[in-house]
């Protein structure tokens, strides 16, 4: 292999060469995982057919070639397949020595900015629990005072005259209930890494979910059998599948609706930290519900604690799985449209000595 051949093997971000027919003759391993389709099936597919770009980019592009020009665009949202576009930056530019010949060259920039979100959101969580759980215990023992008191109060009244009692003990019940589950939340044990087989926890979650919340959705499996082991805790991955499907489940219609777990390798998605150092997470799930989306008001702060698109929702679950993500060294997304909501983890793959380990 020529140092060529090196650079382009490993070249971080997604490129394609496309020929005077805009077909394409060759794709990096970047670009294999940005479309999430083998070198051999993407050469000679038409580009458009396999990218798709929310602008109108051909007629730029067919200029670019004629005259012999670089092409830049910024910021402009690009997918492929059933994967949820990305805001992306896109270069383009005639490979010298090959007449009408381009290159062409993705640069996700969505990619930069998560490691703040998913900071800001490890931030918020960690402040608003942090005050929750400093109040939970004075609050549950006046509580359960107020219970009993309107319980003994109740032995003395009319039948006529429980309703009052009756909705004391039952919102006082509840209150309680929503601060056992805070203190839960904050107290998270730390993850104990090993190698995990991530379809395992996803079959687990999907029987678990069809025996009881989930029982009127249909749930499909859609998954890459050749995925790699991942770093992680399985019964902390398995509770945030868990919530993200019941989050789904409750979403839906009463009659039901479906919800595809889906597995797959991006050999491209790199997270960014603060401090200037990368880490890689090719490992992806998504939950995808064609649920109503959702709600617009709360679409920006979905992952913060206490935010709920539901009527007496805690608004613990989604908070919970982006904790747990973090603490994981991963990654959550979402995007939400009437219709088609997909929830993406992003996961690092087990160092092979633990790997290994698993397999023995």
């Amino acid at each position: 292999m020529s140092v060529g051949d090196d650079i382009w093997a490993s070249l971080p971000v997604p490129v394609f060469l496309i020929d005077a027919d805009d077909r394409i003759s060759d794709v990096n391993s970047a670009g294999e995982g940005f479309v999430n389709v083998s070198r051999k099936s993407v050469i000679g597919r038409p580009v458009w057919d396999l990218i798709a770009v929310d602008a109108p980019i051909e007629g730029a592009f067919a200029r670019a070639r004629t005259n012999n020009s670089p092409l830049f665009v910024n910021d402009i949202d690009i997918g492929s397949g059933n994967r949820a576009p990305l805001l992306c930056a896109m270069q383009i530019a005639p490979l010298q020595g090959h007449p009408g010949t381009m290159i062409l060259m993705i640069s996700p920039r969505e990619l930069a900015g998560r490691a703040t979100h998913n900071q800001s959101v490890k931030s918020a969580a960690q402040s608003a629990i942090g005050m929750a759980e400093m109040l939970a215990h004075e609050i549950k023992n006046p509580l359960a005072g107020i219970t009993g008191a309107a319980q003994l109060i109740a032995m003395n009244l009319a039948p006529e005259d429980l309703e009052l009692t009756d909705l004391i003990v039952e919102e006082s019940r509840r209150v309680v209930k929503l601060l056992e589950q805070v203190e839960q939340f904050g107290n998270l044990r730390v993850p104990e890494f090993r190698a995990v087989n991530l379809h395992d926890v996803l079959d687990r979650a999907r029987r678990s979910a069809l025996l009881g919340f989930g029982a009127h959705m249909q749930i499909i499996e859609d998954y890459d059998p050749s995925l790699p082991l991942a770093l992680g805790d399985p019964d902390q991955l398995l509770q945030v599948v868990l919530n993200l499907l019941k989050n789904a489940s409750q979403a839906a219609d009463k009659t039901g609706g479906t919800i595809r777990l889906r597995s797959f390798y991006e050999h491209s998605f790199r997270l960014r930290r603060n401090d200037g150092t990368g880490q890689a997470l090719p490992l992806q799930i998504e939950v995808i519900d064609d649920g109503p989306g959702l709600p617009a008001h709360i679409r920006d702060d979905v992952f913060d604690p206490f935010v709920s698109g539901r009527e007496n929702g805690t608004g613990l679950g989604l908070a919970l799985v982006s904790k747990i993500l973090s603490e994981h060294h991963g990654w959550i997304s979402v995007s939400s449209t009437p219709g088609r909501t997909v929830f993406c983890l992003s996961l690092p793959v087990a160092p092979p000595e633990l790997a290994d380990k698993e397999n023995t």
